[in-house]
């Protein structure tokens, strides 16, 4: 369980992404934050990283990864599809 309500994981999750954001611009692609709900963690992945087949590793690997070590071990990060902001529910 997630010690923290959704409202106190938004400044440390934005300030993790905006540290993470300069090595995904290194490849042409971007990330951007969308919201925190049920202690998931939602982005969209923009740029070079739309379509690139290492996306999900960047996801996994790079973004959750980091958050993790920086906040919390059981957060989750979903990507959400560009067009897909307004339908975080059924993601």
């Amino acid at each position: 369980m997630i010690p923290f309500t959704d409202e106190e994981l938004m400044a440390p999750v934005k300030s993790t992404i905006d540290k993470i954001r300069p090595s995904l611009a290194l490849d042409g692609g971007d990330i951007d934050f969308i919201t925190v709900k049920n202690s998931k963690i939602y982005v969209q992945l923009k740029g070079a990283c739309i379509g690139c087949a290492s996306s999900g590793n960047t996801l996994k690997y790079g973004v959750e990864r980091q958050l993790r070590m920086n906040i919390h071990p059981e957060l989750e990060v979903v990507n959400v599809p560009v067009g897909m902001e307004n339908s975080i529910d059924s993601l």
